[in-house]
This record gives structure tokens, C-alpha cells and sequence, in this order.
């Protein structure tokens, strides 16, 4: 089955990734300030990926994972929803249904342009949308901004304690929705302690190799 993502384009620009260290919940690792210029601008997706676009797309699908067992076209804990956000997804399952999308629309994308990941500055780049505060609406976060857990323990509080159909909350500047809360985002970089250097720093992509990837943006079980 083919599948309509809806992407939105984000031109090239400079950003200040990070976060002051006057910043309220500022983590004490991967966040000094640094200059980033990205260079080439890129589409990204206006919604997280939902249950019924990653099921159109892996249905059908054979592929197996680290296990040995054959990946899931309906991996999520919330299973049923299918304007949801899909979840319980690997970073190697990601690379399995960007495969699949890719193939699937092959005759309708542009000459050597390809579905994939955004690297982790681009993330920033586009969750932060021109602004410079700690979230693109402002300074706090309220449970009227996103989807986390706003009160309580995981399971208490009223808090929704589970995922919302995508686009629930209002987007950021730039047209993005649910960049904080709902569901963990997977970006193409593995973790490295410190930020690459240079002022500013051009186009990162982050380390060759590592033993984890990063993820960003918090989710409906995440305090703020």
C-alpha cells in the first residue's frame, strides 16, 4: 500500500542549539549553547508518524530484527488508534519502514531525494522554529501546550497517561505539531558525549559510530 506523508519544508538557516544555563530543567550534559548553520534545507513530517501510516506501510513486510523475529506492522502499546502516534518502534525498525516508504514512492519523489531520519540539529532546528526559549510557545509548559505528564506518577494524576491522535495541541511557529510530549522522536545521530566544535558548526551529523541513538522531544509519560 502506498501512504501520503505530509512534509513541510524548512530552509537553510542559523540556530543556537542548546539551552542557557539560567534555563529551568536545563540537564547538565549535550546542552552548552553552540552556533549551528545548516546549510541545506529539508523536509520534515508536520505530524509524528501515526499508527495507520506505519501499518500501511509495513504490512506485508518480512524483514526481521535483532531477535530473529519478523518486525511488527503493529507494534505499538496503543494499538488501535490509527490517528495516533505509532510507538514501541525500534531505531532499526525505523530503517526497515523508511526502506519499505522509499520503495513504495520511488516514481513520485524528486531526483535523489529520499525519506529519512532528521539529524539531531535539524530536530532542534525545526522543534525550536526561529524562537530561542526553552519551548517554542514560551518559557514554561502547561497541560494545554502537549501531551506529558503534566501531574502525578505514571499512572495517576489527570494526566491522559497515553498517546492523543496526533495534531492535538497547536503547532509551533514554523507549522509542527507535537515536537514536545506524545511520543519519543528518533533521530539519524548516535549519542556523543560533547557537541562537535567549531563556531559556528556546519551541517553536523554527528559521531560514525556509537552504541546509542538519540531521541528527542519527551513523551506522554515524561514530566516537562
Amino acid at each position: 500500500a502506498t501512504v501520503a506523508m505530509d512534509m513541510l519544508w524548512v530552509p537553510a538557516g542559523t540556530f543556537t542549539m542548546g539551552s542557557p544555563t539560567s534555563e529551568a530543567g536545563r540537564q547538565s550534559d549535550r546542552e552548552d549553547e553552540h552556533n549551528v548553520s545548516l546549510t541545506k534545507g529539508f523536509y520534515l513530517g508536520k505530524y509524528e508518524v501515526t499508527q495507520a501510516q506505519y501499518e500501511a506501510v509495513m504490512t506485508g513486510n518480512t524483514e526481521t530484527n535483532s531477535s530473529g523475529g519478523v518486525i511488527s506492522a503493529t507494534p505499538s502499546h496503543w494499538h488501535g488508534n490509527p490517528s495516533r502516534p505509532v510507538e514501541k518502534v525500534s531505531w532499526d525498525d525505523i530503517q526497515v519502514f523508511l526502506t519499505r516508504l522509499n520503495q513504495q514512492q520511488a516514481g513520485s519523489l524528486p531526483a535523489g531525494w529520499s525519506y529519512v531520519l532528521p539529524t539531531e540539529s535539524q530536530w532542534e532546528y525545526a522543534c525550536r522554529a526561529g524562537t530561542t526559549t526553552a519551548y517554542s510557545w514560551g518559557a514554561t509548559i502547561a497541560s494545554s501546550n502537549a501531551n506529558y505528564n503534566w501531574d502525578g506518577a505514571a499512572t495517576t494524576g489527570n494526566d491522559f497517561k497515553q498517546t492523543r491522535d496526533v495534531g492535538q495541541y497547536a503547532a509551533n511557529p514554523w507549522g509542527f505539531f507535537d515536537m514536545h510530549g506524545n511520543v519519543w522522536e528518533w533521530t539519524a545521530d548516535w549519542y556523543q558525549a560533547a557537541y562537535p566544535t567549531g563556531n559556528p558548526v556546519i551541517d553536523p551529523i554527528g559521531p560514525a559510530t556509537g552504541s546509542t541513538r538519540v531521541y528527542r522531544g519527551g513523551s506522554e509519560n515524561n514530566a516537562g
